[in-house]
């Protein structure tokens, strides 16, 4: 009975000291706004990239005929 009371009198300052799981929720919440930053940016600048290709093609198109 004696263990059961120090283990719970100290509970509250081993979960404060246990990080290892707000580590995991750092890094998944880092990834995931990579990862909407990415898709905006595709989303943004996927017409101008198309168009410039596309310039470029006709270009080249044009050279060789």
């Amino acid at each position: 009975m004696t263990k059961l009371y120090v283990y719970l009198l100290n509970l509250p300052t081993l979960l404060q000291n246990n990080e290892d799981g707000q580590d995991l929720i750092e890094y998944a919440l880092l990834v995931a706004l990579i990862s909407i930053v990415a898709v905006v940016a595709i989303a943004l600048a996927g017409g101008a990239v198309g168009s410039a290709f596309s310039n470029v093609a006709s270009r080249i198109t044009a050279a060789f005929n």
